[in-house]
């Protein structure tokens, strides 16, 4: 049986819809962001009865929105304000897909409950993390560089060594490093991620 929801003194059957989206990987978080933003705006919008954003895959997101019916969803969708918001993701998110459920509020609130962060990882796999990255650069700067540095002042030398390796540990091992093991630090998001899958197949 459908949900019948009365709005603005129009009896309407409510449409639940489904944008899926690519995100580039690395800016799940600049996605993220615009989502919920994104939704804010949707909010004041006549209609809307409330949202979500979801992730499935690695790099498969979806912002979930429910409005009273598909007339007040697709001028929503329409609008010039929702256009804005789509250019200011291109930058980082590509649409793939769009899909729409009348009624059902049970299964808009099972799909859109938005869970509790992922609790942190645990110290010491940061630390192996951490020391994954950190390792290479300073063994390598010490037989290729500091050799040919003996005659430098310690605290310059220091200053050097410090400078190179924290560059080359925050833009280029580090991230390659925190996706190669996002699994064995977040087991929680990636059975989150299986659980949504699985609901969505």
């Amino acid at each position: 049986m459908h949900e019948i929801c009365v709005f603005d003194g129009v009896t309407s059957n409510p449409v639940t819809v489904t944008v899926a989206y690519h995100v580039v990987p690395g800016r799940a978080a600049d996605f993220h962001s615009w989502g919920w933003a994104m939704l804010g705006a949707s909010s004041r919008q006549p209609g809307f009865l409330g949202g979500g954003v979801l992730v499935d895959r690695e790099a498969e997101w979806h912002v979930v929105y429910r409005f009273a019916s598909e007339g007040t969803a697709r001028a929503w969708e329409d609008s010039a304000l929702r256009a804005e918001w789509d250019t200011r993701a291109e930058g980082f998110a590509r649409r793939t897909g769009r899909r729409s459920v009348r009624g059902s509020k049970v299964w808009f609130d099972s799909q859109t409950a938005t869970p509790a962060p992922p609790p942190p990882p645990k110290k010491w796999k940061l630390w192996f993390v951490n020391m994954s990255a950190v390792f290479p650069p300073v063994l390598l700067f010490n037989l290729t560089v500091l050799p040919y540095l003996g005659g430098l002042n310690p605290l310059f030398r220091t200053l050097l060594l410090c400078l190179c390796v924290t560059a080359i540990v925050t833009w280029i091992l580090m991230p390659r490093l925190q996706r190669f093991f996002r699994n064995w630090l977040y087991p929680q998001l990636q059975a989150l991620r299986g659980r949504h899958k699985r609901r969505t197949a």
